[in-house]
């Protein structure tokens, strides 16, 4: 199956209320081409699950600047004032998760878990509202998985099956949120033929993919 798409096709189905994963970690391994594609939907009442909320017009910063998000998960959002500005302002609905624990609830739901257990949180503010669990004497917060309508991933090279594979180290958040979403979208800095890859080197099998774009010069600020 040839999974290859123009952008217009690609986020077609990208609707308003949908809850949208952003790969990448400080934009790195972000797919600017695919958020630029999304923002120019002028959607409303997303939510955004993302590591972090970019900077100013940059990453998922761009959903931030565009006013089109009402909920916002994350683990940092400290480098984008626009962003703290909205939530002080209460148009975003800021929802702070640890680091860890943010990815292990997104993995939780790729692979069909009904949450994880963690010890990040317990005595602090986190914990409230959480039902708290002890395993041998340990006391553990149990965090629900984060599932997502749509992800958007982005690639080092990727086959027309949707074989991904990622370059060092901006593979952070990608994998885990394909895995975790009912659509899957993949902006590759390579496109090439089915079989090209060694099924050793490959990352994200094509089977959670859906579409494959081809990456492309891409607005900042």
């Amino acid at each position: 199956m040839n999974k290859v798409k123009t952008l217009d096709q690609a986020v077609r189905s990208i609707k308003n209320d949908d809850v949208i994963m952003v790969g990448g970690f400080m934009t790195v391994g972000t797919p600017e081409l695919l958020v630029d594609a999304v923002v120019a939907k002028n959607l409303t009442g997303l939510t955004i699950v993302c590591n972090d909320a970019g900077v100013p017009g940059e990453g998922a910063g761009k959903f931030v600047r565009q006013g089109s998000v009402k909920t916002f998960y994350a683990s940092h959002v400290g480098l984008n004032p626009e962003f703290g500005k909205a939530m002080t302002e209460g148009r975003i609905e800021a929802v702070l998760v640890p680091q860890g624990t943010l990815a292990e609830r997104i993995r939780a739901a790729g692979v069909g878990l009904g949450g994880i257990l963690t010890p990040t949180g317990v005595g602090t503010e986190v914990e409230n509202g959480k039902k708290k669990i002890e395993v041998d004497g340990r006391a553990y917060l149990l965090e629900p998985p984060i599932k997502g309508d749509v992800a958007l991933i982005k690639a080092h090279r990727a086959d027309r099956a949707g074989n991904v594979i990622f370059r060092k180290s901006a593979q952070n958040f990608n994998p885990l949120m394909a895995m975790a979403c009912e659509y899957v979208v993949v902006e590759a800095e390579h496109i090439e033929d089915t079989g090209t890859m060694d099924p050793d080197h490959v990352m994200l099998p094509g089977i959670f993919v859906d579409a494959v774009v081809q990456a492309g010069e891409v607005k900042h600020g």
